[in-house]
């Protein structure tokens, strides 16, 4: 099974950051977009083109493996998810920081199999940052191991969280109850506007913890890994099990961080994939 993540991975790796070309084109933001659920839910023909290219690349090579990609989701395609090799794709995560021209965006590619993340890739072409993962084989930056912080209490923490894509109320009272805890809570509060950057932030050990509600599997599936490896953990946001289609994520340098955050946490639960 080692010989194969092997393969799969570095087949992906190039691939993905030929696709990064796309993106690096658009440095300066994209004027040409589409309006998804509402008008900070975005898409741009980039993210069909990069997830286009990454389906046909990997299905050309591996001809049984199953894909869940944001674009084809949204276009109608199930979310399903089997034992059988799956790759993950968000084509752009953080599309409105990439229509922007706001420089935290990237693609991230997870591939499970049994239903666990073995490999994630998470790249954003316009700083050249590359995070990668394989299972047991450590979380590395441009080539460099990367470890999470370690730190252990919500005193000494930086935490990630997003608003998110959606202006329905119950997200907005969720989202002002948790930022109010954070500010009073925590030595810090950041936000990137990518679901995988602030899970890579945590790996780099830069950020301490992230959660977000809302979110989906092609946001995380690689970040989960990536996190893992680097020695962190992945929670559901109550203090349960990860469960990658639940819509819902946590993720923190320690147990004992994640679990006194998710204690404080004002909790929300979006429809699953």
């Amino acid at each position: 099974m080692a010989d194969e993540i092997d393969e799969y991975f570095d087949f992906a790796l190039d691939l993905v950051k030929s696709a990064g070309n796309l993106i690096k084109e658009y440095v300066n933001g994209i004027k040409d977009f589409k309006v998804k659920s509402c008008d900070i839910d975005l898409v741009t023909e980039v993210d069909q083109k990069v997830e286009a290219a990454l389906i046909e690349g990997l299905s050309k090579k591996f001809p049984s493996h199953k894909f869940i990609g944001e674009e084809s989701v949204a276009d109608g395609a199930k979310a399903g998810l089997t034992d059988e090799p799956t790759w993950i794709i968000d084509p752009v995560d953080g599309t409105l920081n990439f229509v922007h021209g706001y420089p935290n965006s990237c693609i991230s590619l997870g591939l499970t199999i049994n239903k666990e993340s073995v490999v994630g890739i998470i790249y954003n072409p316009i700083l050249d940052q590359l995070f990668t993962a394989k299972k047991g084989k450590g979380a590395f930056c441009n080539g460099r191991q990367i470890h999470v912080s370690q730190v252990k209490e919500m005193s000494k923490a930086i935490v990630s969280f997003e608003a998110g894509t959606s202006r329905d109320e119950e997200r907005q009272v969720a989202c002002l109850n948790n930022f109010k805890f954070l500010i009073t809570k925590s030595q810090g509060v950041r936000t990137l506007g990518s679901a995988a950057l602030n899970m890579a932030m945590v790996a780099l050990g830069g950020s301490d913890a992230y959660f977000e509600f809302g979110i989906h599997a092609w946001d995380i599936a690689a970040g989960d890994i990536l996190v893992r490896e680097a020695g962190g953990v992945c929670i559901d946001p109550s203090g349960g099990e990860f469960d990658i289609l639940s819509r819902r994520v946590l993720c923190a340098s320690s147990i004992e961080l994640a679990q006194e955050l998710a204690k404080g946490l004002h909790q929300l639960y979006p429809e699953r994939d």
